[in-house]
């Protein structure tokens, strides 16, 4: 037998007990997950993430002393390697984008919290994107069907290379990150980005995400239905 995998260390973020009690119970019933933390704001979380090294950050986006998307920022500063799942009220495309821009990869209703947590943890572990439904349907359909579409030469314009970088980043990988991966100098990392988001007319790390989400470079899953397959 193999040495024991180990487990999934969570970090838990919300100013009010009760949420924080409620998520931490959800997820103790998994046996390979742990609540290392729990924290009161969004300060509190981006000094516990730095200190404790958690691999998943749950977040409330309204925090007092430090909000959601700032913390998230913060984090991702110093753990570039951690995944953020936001909890919200909001169904708000304007705040999916903020989300996205921020760099967390998973928006989750807090009214779907009960039904939902733990598929939206199994998606980030495994480097996918999870929306909570109605979130899901209004950014994939009514977002995207506004937005130009990609022509087909663009895509194809992309180098293998690029398409390997696509994921990387998509997945929430740093350029730095990237560049380890793929045995690249960073200066090279950034300018195969530069080039990237120049030949797909991209302009900010969300537009990259959905980019990748409707090309079938990386999954969405969506609650019940599991990744999303885009035709």
């Amino acid at each position: 037998m193999g040495a024991l995998m180990a487990k999934l260390r969570i970090l838990v973020a919300d100013d009010h007990e009760i949420v924080r009690h409620g998520v931490r119970n959800l997820l103790q019933e998994h046996a390979g997950w742990e609540v290392c933390a729990e924290a009161v704001d969004g300060r509190d979380a981006a000094e516990k993430a730095v200190q404790l090294r958690p691999d998943i950050v749950i977040l409330d986006i309204g925090m007092p002393n430090l909000n959601g998307l700032e913390a998230t920022r913060q984090i991702l500063h110093h753990r570039p390697e951690a995944k953020v799942l936001i909890l919200t009220i909001h169904e708000s495309e304007q705040v999916v984008r903020e989300v996205l821009e921020a760099g967390a990869r998973g928006y989750l209703l807090k009214s779907d919290t009960g039904r939902d947590l733990v598929s939206a943890i199994e998606a980030l572990q495994k480097n996918q994107t999870f929306f909570t439904s109605n979130v899901a349907e209004m950014v994939l359909e009514n977002y995207l069907r506004s937005k130009p579409e990609f022509s087909p030469s663009a895509k194809n314009d992309l180098t293998p290379r690029e398409r390997e970088i696509v994921q990387l980043l998509a997945e929430g990988k740093s350029t730095k990150e990237v560049a380890v991966a793929l045995g690249l100098s960073v200066k090279t990392a950034e300018t195969h980005r530069a080039n990237i988001m120049r030949k797909l007319n991209l302009h900010s790390v969300s537009e990259l995400v959905l980019y990748a989400v409707r090309n079938n470079i990386v999954q969405v899953v969506q609650p019940g239905l599991g990744p999303q397959q885009q035709g």
